[in-house]
């Protein structure tokens, strides 16, 4: 992809195509925007606020991917990091891995992210008793879990909506 081909517009928001796009282009300028939306310092204050960004993240990987959304105390962004990849429709997640990269961060919250590389983002049995599990290590450290978000191509679930956190 040419740099030069998406300029920033006069309207805030939109942008003006110099050049021809291929869907590639597209794809990867729609990951790019989605971390600039997930970058340090901005405050998230919705699970709808961030849906979007998570599935052009990782809505259509293959393999599933666990990863952390740390915020500090007032929710904003500290970082967010892909910490685990699995296969088709598993990934090995550690909660020492997951408490000790709060720690570096100085998170005082976190939103579990993690997708369903089949499309359905419908949280499994497995997910909930995970999510369950990663809240109570978080909760030794004083750190807390907002939420765990499943990422499918068919939306987004946030368990704490469900009433599942």
């Amino acid at each position: 992809m040419r740099l030069h081909k998406l300029k920033a517009s006069d309207v805030t928001g939109t942008y003006l195509v110099d050049s021809q796009l291929t869907e590639t282009d597209i794809l990867l300028m729609a990951r790019q925007l989605a971390n600039l939306r997930l970058r340090r310092g901005r405050a998230l204050t919705s699970p709808q606020e961030v849906f979007g960004h998570l599935q052009a993240l990782l809505a259509d990987y293959e393999h599933e991917v666990f990863a952390l959304l740390l915020l500090d105390s007032r929710h904003r962004v500290i970082a967010f990091h892909e910490l685990f990849r699995g296969t088709l429709d598993s990934a090995s997640v550690y909660p020492r891995e997951i408490v000790k990269t709060a720690l570096q961060h100085n998170a005082a919250a976190t939103v579990l992210v993690h997708n369903h590389p089949s499309g359905d983002p419908a949280p499994s049995p497995t997910d909930l008793a995970l999510t369950h599990k990663l809240k109570e290590a978080l909760n030794l450290i004083e750190v807390r879990t907002l939420d765990q978000i499943v990422v499918g191509r068919e939306g987004c679930v946030s368990l704490a909506e469900q009433g599942y956190l």
